[in-house]
């Protein structure tokens, strides 16, 4: 019996690229756990409005806000505060346009005799979406509350869509402000 010697050659190079692919895949297996599972057990709760509870006002009794919202208090125009009775409409559909990046968007409300009917957003480009993400998800959860209230006063909006929603509210108000009959 002879004594066969194999040789193994091993390139540390080879070595050193197959760690980092062994390190790099445990990574991105770890990163699509993060992803994928869920963040807690109980499901997103709605609040009396429709939309999520987290993006509801806080109450005051609560120590550690886990979303902070703002409330927008101030009255749509001296017509209303004035009246303080159900408003009445020259039914009809009245636009605002908001100049976004040099283009524009408009605004439609829809309004009869003494309801808000519909309001939304017309001619948005597909850029103008891409560039700013929050302009649609903040009008629909806007006017979602303005259909129930019927009213733009105490509208609450998440703290990340601040100024997203009150350019969209005053948006609101000026062709709200057209459609308001005179009493």
């Amino acid at each position: 019996m002879s004594a066969k010697t194999k040789i193994v050659v091993i390139h540390v190079k080879e070595l050193i690229y197959t760690g980092i692919f062994v390190v790099l895949g445990i990574l991105f297996l770890v990163l699509l756990l993060i992803m994928f599972l869920p963040k807690n057990d109980k499901p997103e709760e709605e609040g009396p409005a429709g939309i999520p509870e987290e993006t509801q006002t806080v109450p005051e009794t609560e120590t550690e806000p886990e979303f902070e919202t703002t409330s927008r208090t101030e009255s749509v125009s001296a017509n209303d505060a004035a009246q303080n009775t159900e408003i009445s409409y020259i039914p009809g559909v009245y636009t605002t346009s908001l100049i976004l990046n040099e283009q524009a968007v408009d605004i439609e409300v829809i309004v009869d005799k003494n309801a808000i009917t519909s309001i939304r957003m017309v001619n948005l480009d597909d850029a103008i979406a891409t560039m700013y993400p929050l302009v649609q998800p903040s009008l629909e959860s806007l006017a979602v509350q303005i259909y129930e209230t019927q009213s733009l006063d105490n509208l609450s909006y998440p703290m990340e869509s601040k100024y997203t929603s009150l350019i969209l509210l005053d948006a609101v108000e000026t062709a709200l402000e057209k459609a308001i009959a005179d009493p």
